[in-house]
């Protein structure tokens, strides 16, 4: 972790020192009173519902620093406040200074989906070979790449760090900090459509991680996606693809199912090298695809990077086996269109000898489409091979009218809250099921697993 004085910060943020000593070491950033960590620099965040300057006083009990926008004029205080005009423009401006002090590649990932594995794939493959530093925990926002920046690892041999956005010219922003070195792009989607309105104000907004790519840079885009392949020999930059497509610079090939986990070929000109993945889904080998291809890129040996996923271990879409009885694929943590029917994917190639059961929840941000794009995953369950829906939230009984109007035979369910949908499936699961449980973070869907898990036998669901 890099290092920085009081005095560093002054004039980095061109801030002005209230009180305190100006050579004070500082060691990281937080904005989180209660996650402070000795020796850090606390932001107060000016937020909708709470401003983080109420949390100075607790924040220095372990903090070195703060940042204020509130306090002028003579402060009395020991540890020193720095008056800047925009707390969360001066810890932009602290990262990008630290970002300059790193001397290693930087890896930068966005998407409308998939992008938090598709980091840690990266991350996972690159790890076999060195010493990688990655984004943490999900600090990949306005706020959070700042934080992720002030601990970067100078001790490190690359970085992979995830860079997300909701709205017009926040990615020119991350860019501007990260300056990555390679950057990938996962899926054109329609998160966050809300505000972007359009996919194609979403794909414009995505391409500006380029804006301050290194110039010698290289943008990976993934050719399943429509969109993306759309912009084949169209982009200024260095463009590469990966995907399953004839045409794509890095393929995965002769992909299947064994066990609970994917096998393919990694395909790039005449190296053939098969991986097994320890994750489900087709969506996921495209996100370690893309792993092997930029490890393939910076010359690495392939088959220990390929030896790194048998063993992948995610945050994201957890498998939990009760007993050995039920199986519980556990996807609360956000939710989409394109990853409602990947998940929907998942289920359907399940190995189970019982019944395939989707729970699924209301996705938010879809803005005045909301009940087409949900009313589209139902369309896109009825094909699928799922024997029973189980519904819950406002726009989700949308999902359940495209099945009944595709006359499939799939049992369909409308439940008030996340309390019924525990009850009935503690009711109605038998040994052999499969359930995929999914919603945005919003709908709390993690409650539906702790409650089922906890009761079937298996205590220590978090």
């Amino acid at each position: 972790m890099f290092e920085l004085s009081v005095k560093d910060i002054v004039s980095i943020t061109s801030g002005k020192l209230l009180c305190g000593d100006e050579n004070t070491i500082v060691r990281g950033i937080c904005t989180n009173s209660k996650e402070i960590e000795e020796g850090n620099l606390f932001v107060p965040v000016i937020g909708e519902r709470v401003d983080g300057h109420l949390f100075i006083e607790s924040a220095l009990e372990l903090g070195a620093a703060t940042l204020t926008s509130m306090h002028h004029g003579v402060v009395i205080a020991e540890k020193p406040y720095i008056q800047v005009n925009d707390t969360v423009k001066a810890m932009q401006d602290i990262g990008t200074y630290i970002r300059g002090l790193y001397k290693k590649p930087i890896v930068g990932v966005t998407g409308s989906v998939g992008k938090t594995t598709t980091r840690q794939m990266i991350a996972t493959g690159l790890s076999q070979c060195g010493n990688i530093y990655q984004t943490k925990l999900n600090y990949n926002s306005q706020v959070g790449v700042p934080i992720t920046l002030s601990y970067m690892d100078e001790d490190s041999d690359m970085a992979v760090l995830e860079m997300g956005m909701s709205d017009f010219g926040q990615m020119g922003i991350l860019s501007d900090m990260v300056k990555p070195d390679i950057c990938v792009i996962t899926v054109i989607g329609v998160a966050h459509i809300e505000f972007l309105k359009t996919r194609e104000n979403i794909l414009q907004e995505k391409l500006a991680i380029t804006k301050s790519m290194n110039k010698d840079g290289i943008l990976f885009l993934n050719g399943d996606d429509d969109m993306l392949a759309s912009l084949k020999g169209e982009t200024g930059s260095k463009v590469v693809y990966y995907g399953t497509k004839e045409w794509c610079d890095y393929r995965a090939e002769n992909i299947r199912m064994e066990g609970k986990k994917y096998t393919y070929d990694y395909v790039h000109n005449n190296k053939k090298v098969p991986v097994v993945l320890n994750a489900l889904g087709t969506h996921n080998v495209i996100n370690s695809l893309v792993g092997m291809s930029i490890a393939d890129y910076m010359g690495m040996d392939l088959f220990k990077v390929a030896a790194g996923y048998e063993e992948f271990n995610g945050t994201r879409q957890q498998l939990i086996d009760i007993g050995g009885e039920y199986t519980i694929i556990d996807d609360t943590y956000n939710a989409s269109p394109d990853s409602m029917k990947a998940s929907i994917n998942v289920l359907a190639d399940m190995n189970c000898t019982g019944r395939r059961i989707a729970v699924l929840g209301d996705m938010f941000e879809l803005g005045e489409n909301s009940e087409k794009y949900h009313y589209e995953v139902g369309e896109y369950l009825a094909t699928k091979n799922i024997d029973e829906v189980v519904v819950v939230g406002d726009m989700s009984k949308h999902i359940v009218q495209a099945v009944l109007d595709a006359g499939v035979n799939i049992r369909c369910n409308e439940l008030k809250d996340n309390g019924e949908v525990s009850l009935f499936l503690l009711s109605v699961m038998a040994p052999g099921d499969a359930v995929l449980i999914k919603g945005s973070n919003g709908m709390k869907m993690y409650e539906i697993v702790k409650n089922v898990v906890g009761r079937k036998g298996q205590k220590d669901v978090k």
